[in-house]
């Protein structure tokens, strides 16, 4: 069978795994088992467990339940609104107001998560109600907490690129200091976005 064909079959059994609701893990764990083991002659049992244990191993690793721990932890403390209240008499003389304060407190509570769902979580659970309250656009306060809460991915300590670098086999904080500047400027960009919206309509 050529190689197309088989493209072609391994790709419409991933999205039949998919489309039935199987997490996307390890859909593509059985895609890749039905590939080694009808379309190829290597051991698949034995290669897939051989490459699990080899991406699984790392140290680096170690540091990712204690991220999600720490995360936890600051989720379920006043640190989300000591921040807010901090952040709010800094920020609130620019044009859009308290909405910047969702776009720098993700990248501060990025910086020492390192998850975006913590950091959409955190900050959001304490400003979504405040800029609410005060009045806010509900639409764009949720926009510039989601498009800003991303900076989870970016900003080091990363756990995606935690993950990445240890599967890629990089140098970790090589890619954790390359993850500083775009992050920053991705706060300012967006805080510029804020600005001009803002600006044209109040």
């Amino acid at each position: 069978m050529d190689a197309g064909t088989i493209s072609i079959i391994l790709f419409a059994a991933m999205l039949g795994l998919l489309a039935s609701g199987l997490w996307v893990a390890p859909a593509l764990l059985t895609v890749g088992f039905i590939a080694l083991e009808f379309f190829s002659p290597a051991p698949a049992g034995s290669l897939l467990a051989t490459t699990v244990w080899d991406a699984s191993w790392n140290w680096a690793l170690t540091a990712l339940p204690l991220f999600v721990w720490m995360g936890e932890i600051l989720f379920r403390t006043r640190l989300s609104s000591d921040m807010f209240n901090g952040l709010a008499p800094w920020l609130s003389r620019l044009p859009g107001g308290l909405f910047h304060v969702n776009i720098v407190g993700c990248g501060v509570m990025a910086a020492v998560a390192g998850s975006s769902a913590v950091t959409c979580a955190t900050v959001g659970r304490m400003s979504i109600p405040e800029l609410k309250k005060r009045g806010y656009d509900e639409a764009l306060s949720i926009g510039t907490l989601a498009g800003s809460g991303t900076l989870g991915l970016l900003i080091p300590p990363s756990i995606m690129l935690i993950v990445y670098g240890v599967i890629a086999q990089q140098s970790i904080s090589r890619m954790f200091i390359a993850g500083v500047l775009p992050g920053i400027m991705l706060i300012g960009i967006f805080m510029g976005y804020v600005m001009i919206r803002t600006t044209l309509d109040p």
